[in-house]
């Protein structure tokens, strides 16, 4: 047991390192992916089609393929399609925030449809333009209902940092595969890994039930 010990705190100094780099790939792309999902949630609810099969289109790939493949495809289709190198955090940060941003489209499209249809009638007849009544009436109500789907979102991206492993980036799970590697020790190192993942997840779920609770006791 000592030397099991002994070995965590070998590993641990690299896999903290690996750590950082998936907490803030998680918390860049999820801000991207916010971004991306309300562009793309406007673009399905709105009244010009091509925006709408736009929005459809983005959807429906994203949706409709695995995250490795999106991976394979951005990190090695499109730099060798472009004749460009990007970088394998980069690469992360964009595929992570195209596959959240298609989900959170969903869940913001949702959120809108959850608001009563009457609060916009009213704004339009009080003469308030489409633009100014979804902004100033109906988007502040919707995104305090998907506030816990959101929430929801962000761990899913941080469990999905590790399947990006595959690209060379050096999150938590590259990391403890750089370790293996070198020792052969992969039960014990995996062991390590999923405890971290799990100690994070669970912390990131009792923070983000305080915030539910909060914003519903309000």
């Amino acid at each position: 047991m000592s030397s099991f010990f002994e070995y965590v705190g070998q590993c641990m100094p690299q896999l903290m390192t690996g750590l950082k780099l998936t907490l803030i790939m998680t918390i860049c792309a999820l801000i991207l992916a916010v971004v991306i999902g309300m562009i793309a949630c406007l673009f399905s609810i709105s009244k010009v089609k091509p925006l709408n099969w736009l929005s459809s289109i983005y959807l429906s790939v994203i949706r409709g393929t695995p995250l490795l493949v999106q991976a394979f495809f951005i990190y090695f289709g499109l730099t060798s399609a472009l004749g460009l190198r990007i970088p394998a955090f980069n690469a992360a940060i964009i595929v992570l925030c195209l596959n959240a941003g298609a989900y959170l489209s969903e869940i913001f499209r949702s959120g809108i449809a959850a608001v009563n249809k009457g609060q916009m009638e009213a704004a339009r007849s009080l003469g308030l333009p489409y633009g100014v009544a979804m902004r100033k009436i109906i988007l502040p109500q919707a995104i305090r209902i998907v506030i816990p789907s959101v929430l929801n979102q962000f761990i899913i991206t941080l469990k999905d940092t590790s399947i990006l492993s595959v690209i060379g980036c050096g999150e938590l799970m590259r990391q403890g595969q750089q370790i293996v590697a070198r020792n052969f020790r992969s039960f014990e190192t995996y062991a390590i890994i999923a405890v971290m993942y799990y100690i994070v997840v669970v912390f990131l779920t009792k923070v983000f039930q305080i915030i539910e609770r909060r914003l519903a006791n309000k």
